[in-house]
């Protein structure tokens, strides 16, 4: 038997204004849109397909460690550096 869902729940949710509640798992979502990101772009720039998951595979993993020291140094950027330029009043 199906679940008794209100057909105005499913029907009323519209992806673009009413988006997913997944601000707590955005880091999850980060591996398959550098993989789509990935393919898409080896796809373009190769000539032939030989190695082109393992290409694809190794794009993957520098976006992703990429993105992983960038946040890093934006981090040690505005904890570091900003307070130290900017010092506060007091």
């Amino acid at each position: 038997m199906l679940p008794a869902w209100p057909i105005s729940l499913v029907v009323a949710w519209r992806p673009f204004l009413d988006p997913l509640n997944l601000h707590a798992w955005w880091w999850m979502l980060l591996v398959p849109l550098s993989f789509g990101i990935a393919v898409t772009y080896r796809a373009t720039r190769v000539a032939t397909f030989e190695g082109f998951w393992l290409k694809a595979v190794i794009l993957t993993v520098q976006i992703v460690l990429s993105m992983f020291l960038l946040g890093i140094a934006s981090y040690l950027f505005i904890q570091v550096a900003v307070p130290y330029l900017m010092p506060m009043p007091g």
